[in-house]
């Protein structure tokens, strides 16, 4: 327990400092580049002060310069500092509303060039993703998690259709990203820290061109095929699709 109170303590201070530094540069620089090098920093400073050691793999895969729709499987609030963290290419995230309204925390997240959406009002969310097709539009990539909020039982939760459409009206590539170990570190619904493992898998790209509207539920099945494929279990058993 004295662990998670440091924790708490550092992000809370990290979180604070980082916001800081997001909203003043957002004043001296129009791409958020340089923010989310901050926030980048931001996630490895929890990472290591919880005793969490990341290993990643397959970051050849993709082309470090070119637009991509990331979409990790979500088990637990470590993912995002393992993301920021490690998935070592400018991103935006496409998160959910309720994380932009924490003081300084929300606004450095907008600074930074990082989407909300509503998930309870369909025009709302309709208008995020227009948002973000812009920004994939200009060459920037964005990061969605698919199951739309964290699994509590460990199993990969249904996909939303949201990020496929994106993915389809903009004709860029998906890349799956599998992530395993965050939720034997801090489960859904439990506060208690613990020091662990994770992996992180970066996988191939996948075409979505030869894809349309009416036939995103084959490429939403087509990522979740690899997704649950590679998803291994941990020492907390972390589940299966």
């Amino acid at each position: 327990m004295i662990r998670t109170l440091y924790v708490s303590l550092w992000v809370f201070f990290a979180t604070l400092v980082c916001g800081v530094v997001v909203i003043v540069l957002s004043f001296f620089v129009r791409s958020g580049n340089p923010m989310h090098k901050v926030a980048r920093f931001w996630g490895r400073s929890i990472l290591v002060v919880s005793g969490v050691k990341v290993s990643v793999k397959g970051l050849s895969n993709v082309d470090l310069t070119a637009p991509y729709i990331y979409m990790p499987n979500h088990q637990s609030n470590f993912d995002i500092p393992v993301l920021l963290g490690h998935l070592t290419v400018q991103f935006r995230w496409l998160a959910k509303m309720e994380l932009f309204k924490i003081p300084i925390f929300g606004r450095a997240m907008r600074k930074a060039g990082y989407i909300s959406i509503d998930r309870n009002n369909r025009q709302s969310a309709f208008e995020s993703l227009k948002v973000a097709a812009d920004k994939i539009k200009s060459g920037i990539s964005v990061l969605i998690f698919p199951e739309g909020t964290r699994s509590l039982d460990g199993r990969i939760r249904p996909f939303k259709k949201g990020g496929f459409v994106l993915a389809i009206d903009s004709g860029v590539p998906i890349v799956p990203v599998v992530i395993t170990g965050t939720r034997a570190i801090m489960p859904k619904g439990r506060f208690r820290v613990y020091p662990g493992q994770v992996s992180m898998v970066i996988h191939k790209p996948i075409d979505t061109s030869v894809y349309t509207r009416k036939t995103k539920e084959s490429l939403m099945e087509n990522v979740r095929r690899v997704i649950c494929d590679n998803f291994e279990t941990d020492k907390m058993d972390e589940g299966a699709c």
